[in-house]
């Protein structure tokens, strides 16, 4: 149940099996939640964390205009509001983008691990900061990247936070994300949207059809998107 938990902090550094039986004792019980439905509510004050099990979901603010800005895409064995433990109430919401399996860990349980297990704090603290680096990476490339390196860019962090949990299939990952989902992630219109996609398509580095991206050319795409994986702090090493 616990096992793309497991593979997401174990790649920092390896978990004893005690750490894994502290990690499932904090959990409490499962919540299913259909596309398009608020995992965490801005504004809320969530006693308890949520730890995706299976589906996509998103970080986003909503302007007031109406207008909607994902910030980041939370993947199976994400805590998307671990920050919560601390920070208490929510700035941002995170929504379901397809159907979403959850397990809540509940905060008081996670304080027992933080007093009890210094190296287990350690990785769930990682967590939180490896959130922050792809926030940073998100702005850099909203703010500097063209959109298809942008695109280019995103496509090659899902593919390698999704390998790590073992949600590829070879070079391929299922996205199920609409068009304009997916300018929402990039800030773009629909129409401008199925142009980068179109880029991308063009110099035969993706294919792209029923919601499942091929990777062609790795090599050419890390290219574009300049991307380098550092952020991700995928290296294991003692923590």
């Amino acid at each position: 149940m616990l096992e793309s938990l497991y593979l997401n902090l174990g790649q920092h550094d390896a978990l004893s099996d005690e750490e894994k039986a502290l990690l499932a004792g904090a959990m409490s019980f499962e919540k299913d939640f259909s596309t398009g439905q608020d995992l965490v509510s801005e504004g809320s004050r969530p006693t308890y964390s949520t730890l995706i099990l299976e589906g996509l979901a998103a970080r986003y603010k909503v302007l007031e205009d109406g207008g909607r800005q994902f910030t980041s895409l939370q993947v199976p064995g994400d805590f998307v509001d671990l920050h919560a433990f601390l920070l208490k109430t929510m700035d941002h919401g995170i929504v379901a983008l397809s159907p979403c399996r959850v397990i809540i860990a509940e905060h008081n349980r996670l304080r027992v691990i933080t007093e009890k297990a210094p190296h287990l704090t350690r990785l769930l603290w990682l967590d939180t900061l490896v959130d922050g680096a792809i926030h940073r990476e998100w702005i850099v490339a909203m703010g500097r990247r063209s959109k298809t390196a942008h695109l280019a860019h995103l496509v090659c962090e899902l593919f390698v936070r999704l390998q790590v949990v073992k949600r590829t299939n070879g070079m391929s990952f299922h996205l199920p994300l609409s068009q304009a989902e997916l300018a929402d992630v990039l800030g773009l219109s629909v129409v401008h949207m199925n142009r980068v996609i179109g880029a991308l398509r063009k110099v035969g580095v993706i294919s792209w059809a029923n919601y499942t991206v091929t990777i062609l050319n790795w090599h050419r795409l890390q290219e574009i998107a300049e991307f380098d994986p550092t952020y991700l702090s995928m290296v294991r090493e003692p923590r």
